[in-house]
């Protein structure tokens, strides 16, 4: 099996790319919003019910998916590399498949403010994340969640084999997709 970790800042593609990714492969694709979305009628994600519920449905589909005989899955992923609890998740998640035998793939994006913004607009991403239509709050978060924390690793922090760090603020979610295919061979 493998696993896709594709992460990075908001907005910089990190759906869009997965979808693109699971067209060209036999990976599926689970976006973070996937349980954000689902919780979120009931509970906000910020709340302490909204967080236990999403990080329940996270774990068990983790843990189906490991134990199942499926090609593979990608999951996105807003990792800010100065909170411990984000490398814990991390590693958590990795062992997980990594202990069941599956190869872990760590793709990270990185894009540019103006193009992150325009991409926070897209019909694409609205569709597919609801609590982004409200634009307005959604790009406050976005501008206020990169002075608050940094998004993207900085130098050889990643040390793992299966690592590729990509500034797609100039490609499209397809170039980035074959990208990674041809990089890991999946």
């Amino acid at each position: 099996m493998k696993f896709v970790l594709l992460f990075g800042p908001q907005a910089v593609g990190k759906m869009t790319v997965g979808h693109e990714l699971e067209k060209i492969t036999d990976l599926k694709l689970f976006h973070n919003h996937m349980t954000i979305e689902l919780v979120t009628p009931f509970f906000d994600y910020g709340t302490k019910e909204g967080s236990r519920l999403v990080s329940l449905f996270r774990q068990e589909i983790f843990e189906a998916v490991a134990n199942s005989d499926l090609y593979g899955m990608i999951f996105t992923y807003v990792w800010a590399f100065d909170q411990q609890e984000d490398w814990d998740f991390v590693d958590k998640v990795c062992n997980l498949f990594e202990s069941k035998g599956s190869e872990v793939f760590f793709v990270e994006l990185e894009a540019n403010l103006e193009e992150r913004l325009d991409r926070n607009i897209s019909p694409h991403r609205l569709e597919h994340k609801p609590t982004k239509r409200n634009v307005e709050w959604s790009e406050n978060e976005l501008k206020e969640t990169m002075v608050k924390h940094r998004l993207n690793s900085s130098k050889n922090e990643i040390t793992k084999e299966n690592y590729i760090k990509i500034n797609n603020t100039n490609l499209s979610a397809e170039e980035v997709a074959s990208l990674i295919k041809n990089r890991f061979q999946l």
